[in-house]
């Protein structure tokens, strides 16, 4: 084999060695960023189904002049939803999801992000009434059961 064939395959391995390592770079530098972007959108998807649920409070509310009990307050929401013919109607514009998901009542009270349901709290000794509606999986809330000044406020603005 002479020194002009032998360079040639040197330099043919180590085009595909930078072209390899290239793309590992690239790689390196890219996924961490996609994972980024896709737990950004994730974060939002879930702020917004929580704030979803709290305009459904807020109407539940201002229907039945009350927040639905700690014990089964969401399912009693989500039934109420199903059954209350006017927001039935229109619960699909009134409550509409984040793409690619659709409306879907029972799917209204279950975090995007693991499928959980949301954590609700009502503190029915202040006036007025007060609840928690919390992410099972983040920090992140609405209300509060303690001060009256955060009802249906998130804490993430």
């Amino acid at each position: 084999m002479g020194l002009a064939s032998r360079t040639k395959i040197l330099s043919i391995v180590l085009f595909v060695i930078v072209v390899a390592l290239s793309y590992l770079l690239y790689r390196s530098l890219t996924d961490p960023y996609k994972a980024v972007i896709a737990e950004q959108e994730m974060t939002e998807n879930v702020r917004h189904r929580m704030e979803l649920v709290r305009d459904a409070l807020v109407l539940y509310n201002s229907r039945i002049g009350d927040y639905p009990p700690t014990e089964n307050g969401l399912a009693t929401l989500v039934e109420w939803v199903k059954s209350d013919s006017v927001i039935a109607a229109q619960a699909d514009s009134i409550f509409a999801f984040l793409p690619p998901d659709t409306f879907s009542a029972d799917q209204l009270i279950v975090s995007p992000r693991s499928g959980a349901t949301f954590s609700y709290t009502l503190n029915d000794t202040l006036r007025p009434n007060v609840y928690l509606l919390e992410d099972p999986d983040s920090d992140d809330q609405i209300g509060d059961l303690r001060r009256t000044t955060m009802l249906n406020a998130p804490n993430w603005n």
